[in-house]
């Protein structure tokens, strides 16, 4: 049975994309591919979403690509155009999960903490939460065991009462490592339909 929801953030109830910034700042898709894939890439943000600064991530890069500083650091400068608002669908779901009152609803996300205040100011629903583990106040991220057992240990959550919703497949396979039953999240449609079935 199961009695605690897990929510990663970002992609799965927040629409945040590099490239909602991107699109403004180049001109092909091509390009924006390639400067996320190439510099400012995946690697490169979750080390500051586990601790590290955005200022000693931004000029590590700044000093590999000199001719790409501008774009770089916009990355952070600009870090709140990445935000679209909630993830189409997402918000409704989440708001009638929280009103059945049948479940905990806990997050668990990889998340820069000099962000992190900016998502808190722009979405009132981050307070809809029992609670909230965001990697970049804890040092640690996803997929780490340990981050998921932070989790756990520190609101009393059995794995096998949980269920986590995820949008990166590395961290849904993580979640069932540690007894999580794990949805890898598409979109509302589609997870509306597997929480039909799980719950």
């Amino acid at each position: 049975m199961i009695t605690t929801l897990i929510f990663d953030l970002g992609a799965v109830l927040i629409d945040w994309h590099p490239k909602h910034l991107y699109r403004k700042l180049f001109a092909d898709e091509a390009e924006i591919d390639g400067f996320l894939a190439n510099i400012c890439t995946s690697a490169w943000n979750e080390e500051q979403d586990a601790g590290r600064s955005i200022k000693e991530g931004t000029d590590l890069l700044v000093a590999q690509y000199p001719g790409q500083e501008a774009s770089i650091r916009a990355f952070y400068g600009r870090w709140d155009e990445m935000l679209n608002g909630p993830v189409p669908g997402m918000l409704e779901l989440f708001k009638g999960l929280k009103e059945s009152g049948k479940y905990k609803l806990y997050a668990l996300s990889n998340w820069s903490a000099e962000t992190w205040p900016i998502a808190l100011s722009k979405y009132d629903f981050l307070n809809w939460f029992d609670g909230l583990v965001i990697s970049g106040l804890e040092g640690i991220r996803k997929p780490a065991p340990e981050f998921y057992r932070l989790l756990l240990d520190r609101y009393n959550v059995d794995p096998a009462e949980a269920l986590f919703i995820d949008d990166n497949y590395r961290n849904v396979l993580a979640a069932r490592e540690m007894g999580i039953a794990s949805i890898h999240f598409t979109n509302a449609g589609e997870l509306r339909k597997e929480l039909a079935v799980l719950l």
